[in-house]
């Protein structure tokens, strides 16, 4: 398994994550509170690549082919809810990395490919001179919210606003210090 950044040739994959959600949100195996056609969809992958803050996850299968499982948004970019937000950290703006849109095959789930992906955030955080870690979810989202609280994150509030074009979405908003 190996993080880097995504590229043109990745779009179509990524889409097609995007696209998996959607399906299992529509069939009622998941419940991510984003809406196909409005979050995520390919633009939202090609304005992350463009700024340069897209990642992928990938893994090789047996006969040596890369597949991507997993893409996330990882920034320094806090949306307009989270100031005056209760951090438990205080850091300047460029001391926080934020982790958007992380998105995981839903038939690789249950695999810690979604862990594995967090990992690789704080690291690259860390990496970057960071001290503390904001995320972001719908807080219908129980299985995100679940897994970031496995890994140490705190809910430090939830926030009505309209999310990327979603709306009457309760943001929450979680933080792990570093």
């Amino acid at each position: 398994m190996e993080f880097r950044k995504a590229c043109m040739k990745d779009v179509d994959a990524i889409e097609s994550i995007y696209d998996a959600i959607h399906d299992a949100e529509a069939e009622g195996t998941l419940t991510t509170g984003w809406l196909r056609g409005i979050y995520p969809v390919r633009q939202t992958a090609l304005s992350a690549i463009e700024r340069g803050d897209l990642f992928v996850g990938e893994e090789t299968d047996a006969e040596g082919n890369k597949e991507i499982f997993g893409s996330a948004v990882i920034n320094q970019i806090q949306v307009d809810v989270y100031e005056g937000a209760p951090w438990q950290k205080e850091a300047a703006d460029d001391e926080v990395m934020v982790l958007h849109c992380l998105t995981i095959d839903p038939a690789k789930y249950g695999k810690g490919y979604g862990s594995a992906f967090a990992e690789f955030y704080e690291e690259y955080a860390r990496e970057n001179g960071c001290v503390s870690l904001r995320i972001d979810t719908n807080e219908k989202n129980v299985r995100a919210r679940k897994m970031y609280a496995s890994l140490g994150y705190t809910e430090i509030g939830i926030v009505p606003t309209v999310f990327n074009g979603i709306p009457n979405v309760m943001l929450v908003m979680l933080e792990k210090p570093l």
